[in-house]
């Protein structure tokens, strides 16, 4: 089930919950609704692996927990905030995420996303329990085109 809500505070943000799983086509097709054309596939690449991260590996694809995803639109930046009920991660620090390269690597995972997410989005921030994470993209950047078109 996938809830979406509405609620005005400092800024104007919308809500969409829903039970872990990694079938995301709806969900994200609300979180595009107002990007700009030219920016949706790319920003779709970005949206979807960090909704991916949250239910497998925040939630273990757990039914019974839930992702949820607050999102704004503020000047032409775009802001998402998605929140999973995991045990958290520890976050690599920027320096780490600067190149593929520099990625620590180990069986199930090597860093790709987290690269990935660093190339998409102007902003990645996670919060210090690892079980939450704040992206941002300026859809009217003068300093780049879209890397996926």
């Amino acid at each position: 089930m996938i809830a979406v809500s509405s609620r005005p505070v400092k800024r104007h943000w919308n809500t969409v919950s829903f039970a872990s799983t990694l079938y995301l086509i709806p969900i994200l097709d609300v979180l595009l609704a107002e990007i700009p054309n030219r920016w949706k596939a790319e920003i779709r690449l970005g949206l979807q692996e960090a909704l991916v991260n949250a239910a497998k590996h925040g939630n273990a694809l757990d039914p019974s927990k839930t992702v949820l995803v607050r999102f704004s639109v503020v000047a032409n930046q775009h802001w998402w905030v998605i929140s999973d009920q995991g045990a958290g991660f520890q976050t690599p620090q920027m320096s780490e995420v600067e190149s593929e390269e520099s990625l620590p690597c180990n069986e199930q995972e090597c860093g790709r996303g987290m690269y990935l997410l660093h190339q998409i989005f102007d902003q990645v921030q996670w919060n210090h329990q690892g079980t939450e994470l704040r992206l941002c993209k300026s859809v009217r950047s003068p300093y780049r085109l879209p890397l996926l078109t």
